[in-house]
């Protein structure tokens, strides 16, 4: 039965916990609208804390409304939540598959859960499979859909749509039929609709194979991911001293573990852009969505997603502790420069000054620096370049101001102008919280 497969899914990755709050993806097709029924009697044996959350796409305007509604109304027993995306989002999978996973993430923080259920089952499986191998994405894609990874689990990968249908027909569910299911414009409906049927006259059993296929390519792929690490693990240094096979093997790893689309092609490009920039000093990014890049340069790898806050101004009138974005930053009186700094001296500066009455705030346009031990001002702009700041990271650096004058650089330099010329009369030092 299903139900017994769900319920030892849940059992041996230790999901039956009272008041365990349980994420449930629910469409409200068949797939979802059966697993959430399923889910229902099981949350009442083990006292589970259901949510159902619902994204609507907004790309077929009533009925996506009334798809909604549906679920919203299935949902009278439970606890039921719904966005709706605004319009302009490209109607393509991959734009609608990264606009789902921000949703879950949201929904995650919202009602403090670490589990969210998705309805991917065993035909899912099987496409992937077969799209990914089209696609030339090696061992690694051919394990098709994860059962369980970070915080999402599929409890229907080795469940059959027809066992689905089947299900639904027999307790009287009326999931929704969306329409763009049947769109073969989308490459996986054109695998469903038109590539399987016309194999099935050569191989009936088209999809078990491909199963059985993904399951002889996970425990390949076990044994070769047991000898690396997600590509942002390494070192840029380590990541070019791999074998290319290697290299390669990590950015399947990488990828999968943030959740994103990938084919062959994607995977040689990011091994060819960090081979490529692995000597820069400043870095470069790649875009691996609308909101996340990978950073590369000649020291590190890592993600970076798009900056969305600025940071307040802070004004300085006296000694003390002020507090900017995730920082302290502390100003004192000091007549003395001790013979041996602290190891995290970067952010320490000792300084000459006749008074208090600065600003700490992030940059702007028109800003200007007299490096210490240069005779004229130069702009920030030029200054920061000069010192291979990324670019992701300039608008996360903080300063200490005078009007458009920049007087320290936390972390990167002194002007000149507060710089010790007799002996210093304070001591500025800036600290994570």
């Amino acid at each position: 039965m299903i139900l017994d497969t769900v319920e030892l899914f849940l059992e041996k990755y230790g999901l039956l916990k009272p008041k365990n709050n349980i994420i449930v993806a629910f469409s409200g097709g068949y797939d979802s609208m059966c697993l959430l029924d399923i889910l229902k009697s099981v949350s009442c044996k083990y006292d589970l804390n259901l949510i159902a959350v619902h994204l609507n796409h907004n790309w077929r305007g009533t009925e996506s409304d009334i798809e909604e509604i549906n679920c919203k109304n299935f949902c009278k027993d439970i606890c039921f939540y719904s966005e709706k995306l605004p319009a302009g989002i490209p109607h393509t999978e991959t734009a609608a598959r990264e606009e789902r996973y921000k949703f879950f993430k949201r929904c995650a923080e919202k009602f403090g859960s670490e589990v969210i259920l998705t309805a991917h089952n065993a035909n899912d499986n099987a496409e992937t499979v077969f799209y990914r191998m089209i696609k030339g994405t090696g061992i690694t894609g051919l394990s098709g859909i994860q059962e369980h990874r970070d915080i999402y689990y599929r409890p229907f990968l080795s469940i059959y749509r027809d066992e689905i249908e089947d299900y639904c027909r027999q307790k009287g569910l009326q999931p929704n039929t969306d329409s763009s299911n049947y769109d073969t414009g989308y490459a996986r409906n054109k695998i469903r609709y038109e590539i399987f049927p016309k194999l099935k006259e050569f191989t009936p059993d088209i999809e078990k194979n491909l199963n059985k296929l993904s399951e002889s390519a996970k425990a390949s792929v076990q044994i070769i991911e047991s000898r690396i690490k997600s590509t942002e693990k390494y070192s840029t240094q380590e990541f070019i001293n791999l074998d290319t096979i290697y290299q390669n093997a990590s950015v399947h790893k990488f990828l999968r573990e943030k959740n994103l689309d990938y084919d062959r092609k994607k995977i040689e490009d990011i091994v060819s852009f960090i081979n490529n920039n692995a000597h820069s000093k400043s870095g470069k990014t790649y875009s691996l969505t609308t909101d996340l890049w990978l950073f590369v340069n000649n020291k590190k790898i890592k993600t970076i997603s798009k900056i969305t806050t600025e940071l307040t101004e802070v004004s300085i009138k006296t000694e003390g502790t002020y507090n900017i974005a995730d920082n302290y930053f502390t100003i004192t009186k000091t007549d003395n420069v001790p013979d041996k700094f602290p190891a995290d001296c970067d952010c320490t500066a000792y300084i000459q000054i006749e008074e208090i009455d600065f600003t700490l705030r992030g940059r702007k346009d028109g800003d200007i620096i007299q490096p210490l031990g240069m005779k004229g001002s130069q702009k920030l702009k030029k200054y920061l370049n000069e010192k291979k700041i990324p670019k992701h990271e300039k608008d996360k650096l903080i300063f200490l101001c005078k009007d458009k004058e920049i007087l320290w650089a936390a972390g990167l330099g002194l002007s000149e102008k507060i710089k010790v010329v007799t002996k210093p009369t304070h001591v500025i030092r800036l600290e994570k919280r």
